[in-house]
C-alpha cells in the first residue's frame, strides 16, 4: 500500500484539522455534562477541584478538560490561512476580505450574546416547560441566522429566511426575562465565544497583514508577550491592558490567547502548502514504513498523556526529563523524509517540540501551569500538544487512509457551533420535555455511570 500519497489534496480540505476541531468541541460538550463533584480531580478543571469546586487560582495543574479550549483555539488559528488564501486566490478585493473578517467577528459576537440569553439554565436555574421551549426556539432561530444556505436557493429566499431569523431573534431577546427580573443585556454573553470573537478577528487581521512575512508575525507574538509580562506594572501598558471602549465585547486580556492562535496560523500555512501541491509525492525506496508511521502517531498521543499525568500529579522534573527523551526519539523517527507528506510531518513535529519544550521551560513561572488565570506555560504547552494530536490525525487520515475511523470527529469539526449549542439547547430540552432525562438520571446515579451518561449525551450531539 502506498502510504505517501495525499488522497485529500484534490479536495483542498484538511480533514485532520477538522478532526482536531471536532475532538475539541465534543470533549468541550463532554466536560459540561459529566457529574459534578464526585469524580477524581483529573476529571475537572485543575483550579476547580472536587468535591466543592471552589476556584483556587493558586492551585497549579493541568487536566484533559484544561486542554479542550486550547485545541479549539489552535484549530481556529490553523484554519485562517486555509480560508483567506482561497479568497486571495479568487482575487477578492482586500477591502472586502477585511470586511468579511469584521463581519465574521460581528456574527460571532452576536452569537455569544444570543446564545447566553437562550440557555435554559440561564433563563431559570430550575427550567420548566417554558424555558425548555425557549431554548429550542433559540436553537431553531440560530439556523436562520448562521446557516450557509444551499447555492441552489434564490437570493430572495436566502434574504427572506435570514431576515425572518433576525426579526425573530430581536423579538425573542426583547421579551425574555430572567430570575433577577432583568431583560436583555449586552453583558450577558458566552465568555468562550467572546474570546473566540476577539482572537478570530485579530488573528485573521494579523495573518492577512503578515501572510508573506512569517518573521513579522512571530515578532507580533513577541510584542504580545511583552504586554503580557508588563501589564502588572503601573504605567501606560497597564492602562492599555485595562482600557476598553466596549467592555462587553473586547478586552486586551482576551488577546493573550493569540499565543495559541498565532502559532496555529503558522501551522495553517504549512497545511496550506501541503494540501495544495498538485504534483504527486516523490516516491523513494527508503520511504517510511507503516510501522514507523504508526509509532509516530502513537508517540504523539504519549506526549499528551505524559503532560496530563505528569503536570497534574506535579511530577515536574520527571515529566521534563521524559519529555526531552521523547522529543529526541521522535526526532529520529521523522529524520530523513523522502516525500512531501513526510516533509510536512517533520515540519509539524519541529514546531510541536519547540512549543512543547518552551511550555515546559515556563512551567515554574507564575506558580506553575494553570488555565485560570492562564500562564505562559499553559499557552505554549497546549500549542505543542495541539500539533502533536494534529500529526497523529494526519497519519491516520491522510497516510493510512482511515478517515472513517475519525468520521465522527470530522463531521462535528466541520459544524462545531452546532455541536456547541446542540446539547443544552436541543438534546437536553427534548429529553427533559419527554421525561427521558429523568428516566436516565434514575439509573445513572453512580459517579462513573454518570460519566457514561455524559458520554452518551455527547455522542448524541
Amino acid at each position: 500500500m502506498d502510504f505517501n500519497k495525499i488522497p485529500n489534496a484534490s479536495s483542498n480540505r484538511a480533514y485532520a484539522l477538522d478532526a482536531l476541531r471536532g475532538f475539541a468541541i465534543l470533549t468541550m460538550v463532554l466536560s459540561g455534562v459529566i457529574p459534578y463533584g464526585v469524580l477524581p480531580s483529573w476529571m475537572y478543571h485543575a483550579q476547580l477541584p472536587p468535591p466543592d469546586h471552589v476556584f483556587n487560582s493558586e492551585l497549579p495543574g493541568f487536566t484533559w478538560i484544561d486542554l479542550v479550549f486550547p485545541l479549539f483555539l489552535f484549530a481556529l488559528g490553523a484554519a485562517i490561512p486555509l480560508a483567506l488564501t482561497r479568497k486571495i486566490e479568487n482575487r477578492v478585493p482586500k477591502t472586502k476580505i477585511i470586511f468579511s473578517i469584521l463581519e465574521r467577528g460581528f456574527l460571532l459576537g452576536f452569537f455569544a450574546i444570543f446564545l447566553r440569553h437562550v440557555r435554559p439554565h440561564v433563563l431559570d436555574p430550575q427550567p420548566e416547560t417554558q424555558q425548555w421551549l425557549i431554548a429550542i426556539s433559540g436553537f431553531a432561530l440560530m439556523f436562520a441566522l448562521f446557516t450557509r444556505f444551499p447555492s441552489s436557493w434564490s437570493q430572495w429566499l436566502k434574504r427572506t429566511v435570514r431576515g425572518c431569523g433576525w426579526i425573530g431573534a430581536i423579538v425573542l431577546l426583547s421579551l425574555l426575562r430572567y430570575p433577577d427580573g432583568s431583560g436583555f443585556s449586552l453583558g450577558r454573553s458566552d465568555i468562550i465565544i467572546i474570546v473566540l470573537t476577539n482572537v478570530a478577528v485579530f488573528g485573521a487581521l494579523i495573518w492577512f497583514i503578515t501572510r508573506n512575512n512569517r518573521m513579522l508575525r512571530i515578532g507580533i507574538l513577541g510584542i504580545l508577550i511583552a504586554l503580557r509580562l508588563s501589564h502588572t506594572e503601573v504605567g501606560w501598558i497597564q492602562w492599555l491592558w485595562n482600557a476598553t471602549p466596549v467592555p462587553w465585547m473586547y478586552k486586551l486580556y482576551y488577546l493573550q490567547y493569540l499565543f495559541i492562535v498565532i502559532p496555529g496560523t503558522i501551522v495553517g500555512d504549512l497545511l496550506n502548502q501541503w494540501i495544495r501541491k498538485k504534483a504527486p509525492d516523490f516516491q523513494s525506496p527508503d520511504k517510511w514504513s507503516a510501522g514507523r508511521l504508526a509509532t509516530i502517531a502513537g508517540l504523539m498521543f504519549i506526549f499528551v498523556l505524559l503532560s496530563l499525568i505528569g503536570l497534574h500529579s506535579r511530577w515536574l522534573w520527571q515529566t521534563a526529563v521524559i519529555g526531552f527523551i521523547l522529543c529526541t526519539g521522535g526526532w529520529f523517527l521523522v529524520f530523513r523524509p523522502n516525500s512531501d507528506t513526510e516533509y510536512h510531518i517533520k515540519a509539524l513535529y519541529s514546531w510541536a517540540i519547540y512549543w512543547f519544550v518552551l511550555g515546559l521551560m515556563f512551567e515554574p513561572y507564575e506558580g506553575g501551569i494553570k488555565k485560570d488565570q492562564p500562564t505562559l506555560s499553559y499557552f505554549f504547552l497546549t500549542t505543542g500538544l495541539s500539533i502533536f494530536i494534529l500529526i497523529a490525525f494526519t497519519v491516520i487520515i491522510d497516510i493510512f487512509r482511515k478517515k472513517k475511523w475519525l468520521q465522527l470527529l470530522i463531521d462535528n469539526g466541520q459544524n462545531p457551533m452546532i455541536a456547541y449549542v446542540g446539547f443544552a439547547n436541543f438534546v437536553l430540552p427534548v429529553f427533559a420535555l419527554t421525561g427521558i432525562h429523568q428516566w436516565i438520571l434514575s439509573f445513572t446515579a453512580h459517579p462513573w455511570l454518570g460519566f457514561m451518561r455524559g458520554l452518551f449525551y455527547t455522542l448524541i450531539v
